[in-house]
């Protein structure tokens, strides 16, 4: 039975999709599903133990990125909660654990204090559920359009020098709750510049009390971190440091009991803030937080790639890194509608769950149950109000100066010019410009540098050698026929690199004497309309000249591509199909050089000359 034009269509549709996918490419909507069906009680020791171990770390550092994006620091908690209790249902890695970041959580802080983003800090965490729902939908749709995979063309190096200009931002700001400078330096800035200049204007209100609380901080924990990494050094210390700040305030009058604390959190803090959502002028707001919605969730998916290949090649697994943006959005999602703050893949929870010897990914999932139990101990005794704000920070400036690798920035820099142009680049948009807008100049000019390479066509003109063979044509030898021109064109012919073609080719037509240019286009791939249209620019500004352009070499996909846009019919006007001629001649696996052999027979047709002996073939048994 016939099929009509639309069942055609979906057949196409589905055909495409399954040649694309490929086998086991696609994505599963719960892969927690095998592993459950596979779990036993060793497992589960292992699984607890790391996640005991996580759990430890969790807690403090929501509390310190929730510190960094200025929001109450129940928010910075419960993401560290709901987001590794949610990702292991839809991620494709078994050690990764999602939550709050460094680079995210200031990327919200740099965002809203952008002049007219947000009037109050209400209004900012009344914006964070819809912030956080957004990022989570971008991220799934980016995972159903498997966006994943373009990740891999981003440049190491931007990451890398987003990361570092971002850590020295994050220490930039910590010094106002370091130096007892906070209320001074409200709204302070959110670039590198304006902070230091804040800083250095409110330099003469500095309080010796918090500087050596958070410097004291700073050091212990560095020194247990580097000396005991089996013990949860960033908690202990905060727990021990804020015992010292409360002793010192109860049996001295040095001034301890005035340090600058966290605000206590109850049960009715832990309700989700959905009221946004109620309120006139819904989709304005949409519009508002779409660039920094889009920005933190290509942040995040990019976070959770490398952090997920960087497991993977430890582990031995295979990473999927689109099922990984999918764990992503469902995290963000869960955050909207429970946490209120955006969640990304933590780098150093995942290396200690993976050091701790989690088996499976329901580590991160009673990580999180932990954490929930943590979260209402905090709210049924409140200890965090005896948290001072310095010792917390002096441990974020810890953490942020962990971000930077000195290796990784040599490595970088040392590679090539263009490495060490991206880096630098995108450590400076870090830091004066917003967080945002910053990562995308990187993106921007990495991708501007590939396609300038990529956009380079390999042209070569060649010789018919006297045993045969094709040969370079070299500067100092003369072309066999001064008419006839064999151009090998290699390399990528999209967009970017037709104009560039269009000039190699027209330079080569500066000899008066050449008639006909034999393009083989053995090794051009990824033809598009631009490309294509740039060679029927040539074809017929040759003719006008009495000038001909044959193609040899073509492979199935190039002809496809000149068959669809038409230019095949402009290849072949002149030629008579009834006796056989043609100008187009296609690539022959058995044997690669008689389609240069009938291109030069073709040549010579239309030049109205046999003089030239053609002796083109090839031996597949000749050692080369």
């Amino acid at each position: 039975m016939p099929q009509n034009p639309l069942q055609k269509f979906l057949r196409r549709a589905r055909h495409a999709r399954n040649r694309s996918n490929g086998e086991g490419n696609t994505l599963d909507p719960l892969p927690i599903r095998g592993p459950l069906s596979r779990y036993n009680s060793d497992k589960f020791r292992q699984d607890f133990r790391a996640a005991l171990n996580v759990s430890l770390l969790a807690l403090p550092q929501g509390m310190a990125y929730a510190a960094i994006a200025e929001l109450p620091i129940v928010y910075g908690i419960a993401c560290s909660a709901i987001a590794a209790i949610v990702a292991p249902f839809f991620s494709g890695s078994r050690h990764t654990i999602l939550g709050p970041t460094n680079a995210t959580a200031f990327m919200i802080f740099s965002f809203f204090l952008i002049p007219g983003m947000a009037s109050s800090k209400g209004e900012i965490i009344a914006l964070m559920p819809l912030l956080c729902l957004m990022v989570g939908a971008f991220c799934i749709v980016g995972a159903l359009l498997r966006v994943a995979d373009l990740l891999q063309f981003i440049s190491r190096s931007v990451l890398v020098g987003y990361i570092a200009g971002a850590a020295t931002l994050i220490i930039a700001n910590q010094f106002k709750h370091l130096l007892g400078l906070a209320e001074q330096m409200e709204n302070g800035g959110t670039t590198f510049v304006t902070i230091l200049v804040r800083l250095l204007e409110n330099l003469s209100s500095l309080q010796w009390q918090p500087l050596c609380l958070g410097l004291g901080a700073l050091l212990f924990y560095l020194i247990l971190h580097s000396r005991f990494r089996r013990i949860p050094a960033f908690a202990l210390t905060l727990v021990l440091f804020s015992l010292l700040t409360w002793f010192l305030g109860e049996t001295t009058s040095l001034g301890f009991d005035r340090i600058q604390k966290f605000d206590s959190f109850s049960f009715r803090d832990l309700a989700p803030e959905l009221s946004v959502f109620a309120q006139p002028g819904l989709f304005e707001k949409i519009a508002q937080l779409s660039t920094v919605a889009f920005a933190v969730a290509f942040l995040a998916s990019l976070e959770n790639t490398v952090m997920s290949k960087s497991l993977a090649s430890r582990t031995g697994d295979r990473p999927d890194v689109n099922q990984d943006m999918l764990s992503v959005g469902a995290a963000n999602i869960a955050a909207g509608l429970f946490a209120g703050m955006p969640a990304s893949g933590s780098l150093t929870r995942s290396a200690l769950n993976y050091d701790s010897g989690a088996r499976t990914r329901f580590a991160s999932v009673f990580c999180g149950v932990l954490c929930v139990i943590g979260i209402f101990l905090l709210a049924a005794f409140p200890l965090v109000q005896h948290v001072p704000r310095a010792c917390l920070a002096g441990l974020v400036i810890a953490v942020a100066g962990s971000l930077v690798s000195p290796r990784v920035i040599r490595i970088c820099l040392r590679s090539t010019s263009d490495d060490a142009m991206v880096l630098t680049v995108s450590f400076v948009a870090a830091l004066f410009a917003p967080l945002h807008t910053a990562i995308f100049i990187g993106v921007a000019l990495s991708i501007s540098l590939f396609l300038r390479k990529a956009s380079r066509p390999y042209l070569v003109e060649y010789e018919v050698a006297d045993d045969g063979d094709l040969r370079e044509l070299g500067e100092k030898r003369k072309r066999p026929n001064p008419s006839i021109s064999i151009v090998h064109v290699e390399g990528d012919l999209f967009f970017g690199a037709a104009e560039l073609f269009r000039t190699q080719i027209q330079r080569t037509f500066v000899d008066e004497n050449l008639r006909i240019i034999i393009l083989r286009l053995k090794n051009a791939r990824h033809l598009d309309a631009t490309s294509v249209l740039a060679l029927e620019d040539l074809i017929r500004s040759a003719r006008k000249e009495d000038r001909h352009i044959i193609v040899s070499g073509a492979s199935r996909q190039v002809y496809r591509v000149l068959k669809l846009s038409g230019v095949l019919h402009v290849l072949q006007e002149g030629c008579n199909r009834d006796k056989g001629e043609s100008n187009l001649f296609l690539f022959k696996p058995s044997n690669p050089n008689i389609s240069t052999r009938d291109a030069l027979k073709r040549a010579q047709q239309i030049l109205g000359t046999e003089t030239a002996d053609i002796k083109i073939f090839y031996d597949p048994d000749k050692e080369r």
